[in-house]
C-alpha cells in the first residue's frame, strides 16, 4: 500500500476533474487524481465529442443531395455505418492524448488507475494506496439513467458493451451495427441529436417522450427544429408514456399508455442522467448528498468544508462546460483563499442539431414569473429576414430576446445553423449585465446570421423609435 501526503485529491478524471488537476498542479500543488476508467470521462468517450463527429458525418451525408433550389442537384449518399462509427473513434483517439495519463503525469500530476473511497474527513483510499489531503474534489460525473418500464431489464443489459439491443450514450457509439429502426425514449437533447443523426445516416427513427420534446427550450423555436425533423424522416411520439417494453417476432416491441405500440430492432434510452454517489462512502467524510446529487455552497463546497464538488455530481446543469467553470471556482477557493462563487444567470446550453438551439439566461417563464408580465419584453429576429440566411436558403430559425423594461437583458435563445456561436455575444452581456443597447448598437457584418443579433437587440427601442412623441420631437428640432 502506497501512501500519499499532498495538497489536493481528485476523484474524477472527467473534464471537471482534468481541469482542477491541469491548473493546480501548473500553479505548483501537488495533486492526486483518481479516475477508475478512462481518462477525459463521458464528454470525451462517450458524450460531447462522440455525439458532434456522429452529427458531422450525418450533416455531409445530408448534403450530398445538393441544393435543388439553387440549381445544384446531388445524389443520395452511399452510407458505410462502420466507417462512420470508425470515424467517430478516430476522433475520440484524436483528442486522448490531451486527457492522457501521459500528459497529466507530465504536468506533475500522480495519476492512479482506480476507485477511490474516502475513509475519513480528510482521507481516502484504493486498492493499492492511501491518500490524505488538505483538500479534496469530488469529480465522478453522471450516468445515464433508466427508466422503470415493466420488462425492460429483460431485453438486454443496456451497460453491455456488446449489447445489440438497448444502448445508453455509454454503447451506441462503439457498435458498428446500422440498426433497422433506432427507437429512442426521451426528447430531450441527446435523443433529438441521436434521432437527426441516425435518420440522416439512413436509419428508421421513432422518438418517444412523455411529456414534450425539448421541454425546457422555447417552444416556439422547438416547433420549428420539430417540423424540420419530421420532414428528415423522424417519427416523433409526444405526450404518451411506455407502459412496458418485451421481445416480439425478433423486435423490440414498446407498449404506450394509449393502448398503441411502436418496435424497433435497437433502443437508446436519453432520458436524463443521475450523479455517481455510488462507492465514495461520503457519510465517512461527513459529505451530505440527496438522490439528485452531493449538496454545496455557491463555493463548492460540501458540509466538510475541505471537499468540493464540481460538475454533474453536484445536481447542477450536466454540461461540460459548467464542469469547466466549476473547476475554475474551486481553484480560487483552494489555492488562492478567495471567496469566489458560482454565478448561474449565464449558463448556456445548446443541442447540436441542423439548425442548432441555443440559450442562455431566463425563459419567458422564469422572467415572467421573477419580474411579472409588465416588466417583462420579448423581441424578435426571424432569419426568414436575414439576408445571409436568404443567400443560404437556411431562413428556419429565429433569435428572441427576453429583456426587461428597464432594459436589462434577462435571456435570449435561438434557432439558427450556427446558434452555438451566435449565443455567446448574449452570454456576455448577461454575464457583465449590459443592457440591450449594447447589442443593438454594436457594428454588425453584413452579411451574417449574427446580424439578427442586432435586428433583435434593437427591436427593443422600435416602439419608442418610431412613436408619436418621437415623430413630434424630431418635427420641433427640425425647425432649428
Amino acid at each position: 500500500m502506497t501512501h500519499h501526503e499532498v495538497d489536493i485529491c481528485i476523484i474524477g478524471g472527467g473534464s471537471g476533474g482534468l481541469s482542477v488537476a491541469a491548473g493546480a498542479a501548473q500553479m505548483g500543488a501537488s495533486v492526486v487524481l483518481f479516475e477508475k476508467a478512462k481518462m477525459g470521462g463521458d464528454c470525451l468517450n462517450s458524450g460531447c465529442v462522440p455525439s458532434k463527429a456522429l452529427l458531422a458525418a450525418a450533416k455531409a451525408a445530408h448534403h450530398t443531395k445538393g441544393a435543388a433550389a439553387m440549381g445544384v442537384h446531388g445524389a443520395a449518399a452511399h452510407i458505410d455505418f462502420a466507417a462512420v462509427k470508425a470515424h467517430v473513434a478516430a476522433v475520440i483517439k484524436s483528442i486522448e492524448p490531451h486527457d492522457s495519463v501521459d500528459r497529466f503525469s507530465g504536468l506533475g500530476v500522480t495519476v492512479i488507475s482506480e476507485m477511490a473511497a474516502f475513509t475519513g474527513p480528510q482521507d481516502v483510499a484504493s486498492a493499492n494506496h492511501t491518500v490524505r489531503a488538505k483538500y479534496f474534489v469530488i469529480a465522478t460525473g453522471s450516468q445515464p439513467s433508466i427508466p422503470p418500464i415493466d420488462g425492460f431489464d429483460s431485453l438486454d443489459s443496456p451497460n453491455r458493451p456488446d449489447s445489440g439491443a438497448v444502448y445508453t450514450n455509454e454503447t451506441i457509439f462503439a457498435d458498428p451495427t446500422k440498426p433497422d429502426h433506432l427507437l429512442i425514449i426521451g426528447g430531450g437533447p441527446i435523443g433529438i441529436e441521436m434521432a437527426q443523426a441516425h435518420a440522416r445516416l439512413g436509419v428508421p427513427v421513432t422518438v418517444v417522450e412523455a411529456f414534450s420534446i425539448m421541454g425546457r427550450d422555447d417552444p416556439d423555436l422547438v416547433a420549428q427544429l420539430k417540423q424540420r425533423l419530421q420532414a428528415e424522416g423522424v417519427t416523433l411520439i409526444e405526450g404518451v408514456g411506455i407502459t412496458s417494453a418485451r421481445r416480439h417476432n425478433g423486435a423490440i416491441r414498446l407498449e404506450l399508455a394509449n393502448g398503441t405500440h411502436v418496435s424497433g430492432s435497437h433502443v437508446l434510452v436519453a432520458v436524463g442522467r443521475q450523479p455517481v454517489l455510488d462507492g465514495l462512502d461520503l457519510a465517512t467524510a461527513n459529505v451530505a448528498f440527496t438522490k439528485n446529487g452531493i449538496t454545496t455552497d455557491r463555493r463548492l463546497r460540501t458540509s466538510n468544508k475541505r471537499i468540493f464538488a464540481i460538475g454533474d455530481v453536484t445536481g447542477r446543469p450536466q454540461f461540460t462546460h459548467i464542469a469547466s467553470y466549476h473547476a475554475s471556482i474551486c481553484i480560487r477557493n483552494m489555492l488562492f483563499k478567495l471567496p469566489a462563487r458560482i454565478d448561474d444567470s449565464a449558463v448556456p446550453w445548446v443541442t447540436y442539431t441542423d439548425p442548432e438551439l441555443a440559450h442562455v439566461g431566463l425563459s419567458y417563464g422564469d422572467a415572467i414569473a421573477q419580474w411579472g408580465v409588465k416588466n417583462v419584453t420579448v423581441t424578435k429576429a426571424p432569419l426568414a429576414d436575414n439576408d445571409r440566411a436568404r443567400a443560404d436558403h437556411r431562413t428556419a430559425g429565429m433569435v428572441k430576446a427576453i429583456t426587461h423594461k428597464n432594459g436589462t437583458i434577462l435571456g435570449a435563445s435561438i434557432l439558427a445553423p450556427a446558434a452555438g456561436e451566435m449565443i455567446q455575444p448574449w452570454i456576455l452581456a448577461i454575464q457583465t449585465k449590459r443592457k440591450i443597447g449594447s447589442l443593438a448598437t454594436m457594428i454588425a457584418p453584413y452579411p451574417t446570421y449574427g446580424d439578427a443579433t442586432k435586428r433583435a437587440a434593437g427591436a427593443f427601442f422600435t416602439e419608442k423609435l418610431f412613436s408619436t412623441r418621437t415623430k413630434t420631437l424630431v418635427k420641433f428640432l427640425l425647425k432649428f
